[in-house]
């Protein structure tokens, strides 16, 4: 028969940047197997606009077999429901430790790949509400089964970016991928490259959504 037991537990962010001059608060979702610690680095070169913050999934393992390199996952398919319950409870306990000595003109958050499942989760069963959320890489959530992709009621668009060459879409499932985020709204981008994030593209996206909205 099996059992839960309610525990505390310590989970780890990273942040780049200066809080207090900073005007727009960024959430950045790292993928499968990846550390915060290492992603939030592909978003550094953004100006002191930004405040960066990495959470990282609760699920951390060695991936190459007992020792090496570790990375992290938001989910599995074990204990799934509940998973998702904890890491939602904690994305807003963090958003509330962020924000509770300084307001942010918007919030945006980002998921790359595994992480844009967690971040759509984040939007419509957690307390944020988000300016703008970007889906880079990521297949939506199949539990989750919304008019639009995200739960503000602004005009400001959610988008969804992915590269013309990623490994992780077949022909089948990239054409769908993109019909879907269409069909929902979603502004699409498709830049020339594989499963990464890339430079330009974001540098155009958060552009568009601080200027043109």
């Amino acid at each position: 028969m099996e059992h839960n037991l309610i525990s505390q537990k310590t989970f780890r962010y990273f942040t780049f940047g200066e809080k207090s001059k900073a005007k727009y608060l960024i959430y950045v979702l790292h993928g499968y197997s990846q550390l915060a610690e290492y992603f939030i680095r592909h978003f550094q070169h953004l100006n002191s606009d930004f405040y960066i913050v990495a959470p990282e999934g609760m699920h951390r393992f060695y991936i190459e077999g007992t020792s090496g390199r570790v990375g992290a996952s938001w989910m599995t398919k074990e204990a799934r429901e509940q998973d998702i319950k904890d890491t939602i409870k904690w994305l807003d306990k963090l958003d509330d430790e962020i924000n509770c000595e300084k307001k942010f003109d918007k919030k945006i958050i980002l998921g790359f790949s595994q992480g844009g499942a967690t971040a759509a989760r984040w939007s419509f069963l957690g307390k944020i509400n988000p300016y703008s959320i970007i889906y880079w890489a990521s297949v939506f959530p199949p539990d989750l089964i919304p008019e639009k992709l995200s739960k503000s009621e602004s005009n400001v668009p959610d988008y969804f970016i992915l590269g013309n060459n990623d490994e992780f879409f077949t022909k089948e499932s990239y054409q769908k991928t993109i019909k879907f985020y269409n069909e929902k709204n979603c502004k699409t981008i498709v830049f020339e490259g594989k499963h990464s994030l890339n430079t330009p593209t974001l540098n155009l996206v958060l552009k568009e959504l601080l200027e043109s909205y």
